[in-house]
This record gives C-alpha cells, sequence and structure tokens, in this order.
C-alpha cells in the first residue's frame, strides 16, 4: 500500500510567546517541521503533505525546499479537522500516517513498525505509557485489553484519569475508512473541537482492528508547547548525538556539554572533543583529531593528527594532516591549510590557501593570500587587501620570512626565500632571495624632556 503522510504544523503556539510560527523553532538550528519531515521523507512510496496555519507564508517561505503538497487550515477547530484538509490527497488504498510537526524526535524505526502493523481493515496507533499522564488522552481498554475509545483529559473520568497508557496522536489508519470516519465527526465535546481520536471508537464499531505499537523512549513522542520543552528536547536530542559519537569510539570529555547542530559525515578513530565544543554544518573528522574546550565548528573537513586548541572559530575550511590551530584562532571561509601548518593564538585568516609547513603564530590577519611551504609569519602581520571598495590578492613564495609587525598592501608578490623586516610596510614587490624592509630612520632627540602635568593653583 501507498503511504500518504500528513504532518499537522497548524498550531500558533501561544506559550512560545513567538512572533514565528512554533513549528519553525528548532532543535540542533533545524525547525522542528524540518525534523519530522526529514525524518517521514525517508519512507519509501511515500507522499508528504503539510497542514499549516498560523504564520504560514513565512513557514512555505523558510521551508520552500521541501517537497510536499501543502494545505491551509484556516479556522483552527482541532486535529480531526486539520486532517480532513488533506483529504484530497488521500487515496482509499492508502496507508494515512499522522504526524505532528511539533513531535521532533520520532524515529524512523518507530514509524516503520507503526506502518507494518496497518492494512486495509487495521488501524495503527502509537501509544506510551507515562508515569505523569495529565494533559494526554486516555487509551481505554476492554477486559480482553483491546482498544476500546480515547478520552481525552478534560472528558475524562476520574477513573480514566488514572490511565497511564496515553495517545500520542500519532497513527496509520486505512485510507477509505478514515475519509469515512473524518465526515462523521462532530464537536460535541469539552473543547467543542473535531478530535482525529473519535475514530478510535468510529473503527471498532465497524469492526476494524485497533492495534497499538510504543516507542523505545517516550522522548520520541513529546511535543513542543513551551521553550522550557524546547530546551529538554534540545538536551535529549544532542544526548543521543552524543551517545552515536561515543558508541563510533569518539572521547567527549563530557558529553553533557557537546552539541551537533548538523551532521559528521566522517570520523576517524582515536578522535577527542573538549567542552563545550559545538560543530554546524557538515564535518568530517580524520582519526587522532584532538578538539580543546569552546571550539564552533561549521563547514569543516579536519584531517588526522590535527589538533584544534580552546577557543577557536573555524568555518568552511579545510585543515590539512599535521596541522595546528589555535588557542583563540579564527580561519573563516575559503580557508585551505595543508599539512603541517600552524596557525596560533588571536590569527584570523579568511580566502586564503597555506602550503605544508607554514606557521602564522600570533596576533596576524591573513587574508585573498596564496601562501608557499614553510613560510614564517612574525606576530603582527596583516595583509592589507581592502581598500574599501575591490580586494586585492597577496602571494607569498616559498620559504618567506616576514618579521613582526609587518603589513603587506595588496596585489603583492613576495618572491621565494625573500625575508621581510620587522615593522615594514610593504606596497611593492619583494625580490627572492634579498631583504626587504621599509622604516622610517630612528633618531634620539637628546636633552628631551617628558611633559609633566602642571599642578593647579
Amino acid at each position: 500500500m501507498k503511504i500518504s503522510t500528513i504532518i499537522l504544523a497548524a498550531g500558533k503556539g501561544t506559550r512560545m510567546r513567538s512572533d514565528k510560527p512554533k513549528v519553525l523553532h528548532a532543535i540542533a538550528h533545524k525547525p522542528l517541521l524540518k525534523h519530522v519531515y526529514d525524518m517521514s521523507s525517508q519512507l519509501h512510496d511515500n507522499t508528504i503533505t503539510i497542514v499549516y496555519g498560523h504564520g504560514g507564508d513565512l513557514l512555505k517561505n523558510t521551508l520552500a525546499e521541501l517537497r510536499a503538497i501543502w494545505t491551509e487550515q484556516r479556522e483552527q477547530l482541532g486535529t480531526g479537522h486539520a486532517v480532513q484538509q488533506a483529504i484530497p490527497q488521500i487515496a482509499d488504498a492508502d496507508k494515512a500516517l499522522i504526524l505532528y510537526a511539533d513531535v521532533p524526535l520520532l524515529k524512523l524505526a518507530t514509524v516503520e513498525r507503526l506502518l507494518a502493523l496497518a492494512n486495509s481493515t487495521t488501524l495503527a496507533l502509537l501509544t506510551v505509557n507515562l508515569a505523569d499522564p495529565a494533559g494526554y488522552g486516555r487509551i481505554v481498554r476492554n477486559a480482553q485489553s483491546q482498544v476500546e475509545k480515547i478520552v481525552e483529559e478534560k472528558d475524562a473520568t476520574a477513573k480514566e484519569k488514572t490511565i497511564q497508557e496515553v495517545n500520542t496522536g500519532i497513527m496509520v489508519v486505512p485510507g477509505l475508512y478514515l475519509k469515512k470516519w473524518l465526515h462523521a465527526l462532530k464537536n460535541t465535546n469539552a473543547q467543542g473541537e473535531f478530535y482525529l481520536t473519535d475514530i478510535i471508537e468510529m473503527a471498532v464499531a465497524d469492526q476494524i482492528s485497533v492495534v497499538t505499537a510504543q516507542p523505545e523512549n517516550e522522548d520520541e513522542v513529546l511535543g513542543v508547547n513551551n521553550r522550557a520543552q524546547l530546551n529538554y528536547l534540545e538536551r535529549a536530542y544532542q544526548m543521543q548525538q552524543a551517545t552515536a559519537l561515543m558508541s563510533q569510539g569518539v572521547t567527549l570529555m563530557d558529553a553533557s556539554r557537546f552539541d551537533l547542530r548538523g551532521e559528521i559525515l566522517a570520523v576517524g578513530q582515536d578522535v577527542i572533543i573538549d567542552v563545550n565544543v559545538v560543530l554546524e554544518g557538515t564535518i568530517t573528522l580524520g582519526n587522532n583529531v584532538r578538539i580543546g574546550a569552546n571550539c564552533c565548528i561549521k563547514n569543516a573537513v579536519i584531517a588526522d593528527d590535527v589538533e584544534i586548541l580552546p577557543n577557536c572559530v573555524i568555518e568552511d575550511a579545510e585543515i590539512g594532516a599535521g596541522s595546528r590551530v589555535g588557542p583563540f584562532a579564527r580561519l573563516r571561509p575559503g580557508t585551505v591549510l595543508a599539512k603541517q601548518v600552524h596557525v596560533g593564538n588571536f590569527v584570523e585568516i579568511k580566502k586564503s590557501t597555506v602550503a605544508q609547513g607554514s606557521k602564522v603564530n600570533h596576533l596576524s590577519y591573513i587574508g585573498d593570500t596564496t601562501m608557499g611551504c614553510n613560510v614564517n609569519v612574525g606576530a603582527g602581520t596583516i595583509t592589507c587587501n581592502y581598500d574599501g571598495v575591490n580586494k586585492f590578492r597577496t602571494v607569498i613564495e616559498d620559504n618567506v620570512f616576514i618579521g613582526s609587525n609587518t603589513q603587506l598592501v595588496a596585489p603583492i608578490t613576495i618572491a621565494k626565500n625573500a625575508t621581510l623586516g620587522a615593522g615594514s610596510t610593504i606596497t611593492k614587490d619583494a625580490p627572492e632571495n634579498q631583504l626587504t624592509l621599509s622604516r622610517v630612520k630612528q633618531t634620539s632627540i637628546a636633552g628631551w624632556q617628558r611633559p609633566v602635568k602642571k599642578e593647579s593653583n
């Protein structure tokens, strides 16, 4: 049977106290809705419909890349009414999978298990047992433990409120029957809404089997209604990420102080990551990589035996094998370091390539530069690559030695084996095998006295 997935994303999320739709709030920098979409898009032979409401234009513009059918719920009249908006997308022979955009940690394996239970005469319902079921619809079973109905909290009797098995709202329903039951829904309840859960009683009345499954962990089915719940699921998600990395052999000095806000494409052996490291975008880590505390790394390829010392910021960069970066270094987009490069404290590199064995160890800015092998850049060196309108390139060839506090005014080429004297401002190409320097002649003035502050009367 073909799968027709319906993701309910119309809630305003009043308790989030935010101008943007609730489902655009993020876990690991990914919107809640995107988490659910990405999971469901892995199902085969599947069409996805997103039912939206509040902030619809912003929602669709922000997630325009999603390959889904967008259907508006103009009035918020309950979950049953929301699913009704997707009826045109559901064929009679489909398995209709109903998901919620504010339940971001649901696993594909759980959904696949639920789908396997459903068929043309069976409704499959995901339930969970909670120590504190307050606020959830209760699963009411008969003496034979068969599901009879779901009772919402506000409509439940005192006895029904003691039931710990609750409805997650996630279910797989035969398309033919779902359309029939949605048409028959009524809003005669405490909320005055059309409850999707009422179709359970209709299924029982039509002698359609109602079977249940449960997730491995209750965090999978917890929703987000406020900032505290968002924070809880963020930490739960990050612990899942950390656990998965540790199972691959990565040492995390403190798994509770690690954030992965993207994807690690590959990870080598004996990687060590210190506390408060944030990895974003796509990351590749080679063997024996060490990342110090408080580093933020985004979209980076880090080769074998690289050491990144504490407090570095790295974005859209490549770091070659055996290199060392930091502490307090910044590698900006377009930075490519070859093997055995050293980038030290308070150094910033942008849109530059640095060849094997070169060192930029202290207090320097290197931008729009092509640097050769075995170059030594002294402390306080900067490439002056921007004239206020245009940017120009600096070329530093092999085996150059640059003295401290040197300014290289681009466009400029420093030829191989050149030496630049400390404190120079270099505005012309420097020839190879020569010392080039540019300084004001040093002068000492005899008899000069430092000014003294006059005493007030």
